[in-house]
């Protein structure tokens, strides 16, 4: 029963790879796995976000933290649908033909943040290539009404990559998030195969130029390993990122969400993490999260807290 439920999942969710031949699923190892949420401040932050009529990238991309951030009321909105036009090897949201954007969407996203009291909230989005600015403008207008709703709340946006459409990632910078964030995923030699929509150096750039919008903005990158990628090219990746200036880098294992998707090449253990870490410390990043699963949210309003006190020391030094 279960492999013909799989099978109607990914013709509904993920067309594009219906045809791809089966990658076996890996046992996950023991510092891998979670437990399943069950408190009732999960079901209260569940209810709230079906009340709202919001995504969540917790539920669309199957986060593993799910069940430790909704009971916390840490909820990563994610707007302009729940219907991506990319169609990566790595990611279990919906691929295809999105819905026109909802006018409406960013003040149900203000009233969710005021509502849960976050001091912080993350907000990603979908890729739009259909959108004239991908979405830009959404986002800006996101980001306007949580701030009237919700003035105290730091807001942090993971975007797309805004690729092929000029300007808009500057008009996102000019509206002042908190963090800017848009990650590059993994190493340039793996993007045929795991991002193909995308362009590494269009990624770096989008990054580049938003320090070059307001340079007080934090910027922030994730990098997913286990995909087959090697220790010297993580660290390439890491000089790339310092280039452009990026506060923040994030480092967590590759899950494999179906048999359709990229397979796991290996599990990287807790200790090579912790040498990961070490290493982007050593390069110069301010705030560096690296372990098993580490998520571009996970902990965010603890790790934006110790970002900007990061930057503090770093200018009275």
């Amino acid at each position: 029963m279960s492999s013909t439920r799989i099978e109607i999942d990914h013709r509904i969710r993920h067309p594009e790879k219906a045809g791809r031949p089966d990658n076996p699923i890996q046992r996950k190892p023991s510092w891998i796995r979670v437990k399943a949420p069950t408190s009732a401040t999960y079901r209260e932050t569940q209810a709230l976000m079906r009340d709202k009529k919001l995504s969540t990238v917790c539920e669309e991309a199957s986060c593993p933290n799910i069940g430790e951030c909704w009971s916390q009321k840490h909820a990563t909105m994610m707007i302009m649908g729940e219907i991506c036009t990319r169609g990566c090897a790595f990611c279990n949201v919906s691929t295809g033909v999105p819905a026109p954007l909802d006018a409406e969407e960013p003040q149900r996203v203000a009233e969710a943040v005021a509502t849960l009291g976050l001091r912080h909230v993350v907000i990603t989005s979908v890729d739009r290539d259909d959108v004239a600015d991908g979405g830009a403008a959404h986002f800006v207008a996101v980001i306007e009404a949580v701030r009237a709703a919700a003035p105290e709340t730091t807001i942090e946006i993971l975007t797309p990559d805004f690729l092929r459409k000029p300007g808009a990632g500057e008009l996102v910078a000019a509206a002042r998030p908190d963090v800017f964030n848009h990650n590059l995923e993994t190493v340039p030699r793996l993007y045929p195969t795991i991002r193909p929509g995308a362009r590494y150096y269009q990624s770096l750039r989008l990054l580049d130029r938003v320090k070059q919008v307001d340079p007080s903005i934090f910027t922030k990158s994730g990098l997913m390993v286990g995909l087959g990628e090697t220790k010297a090219e993580i660290g390439q990746v890491m000089d790339d990122l310092r280039i452009a200036d990026v506060d923040f880098i994030t480092i967590g294992q590759y899950l494999q969400p179906s048999v359709k998707h990229a397979a796991v090449d290996r599990f990287v253990t807790p200790e090579e993490f912790e040498d990961l870490a070490s290493m982007a410390r050593a390069k110069g990043f301010l705030q560096v999260s690296a372990t098993p699963l580490t998520r571009s949210s996970y902990h965010a309003d603890e790790d934006f807290a110790a970002l900007r006190a990061a930057r503090a020391k770093k200018l009275a030094a």
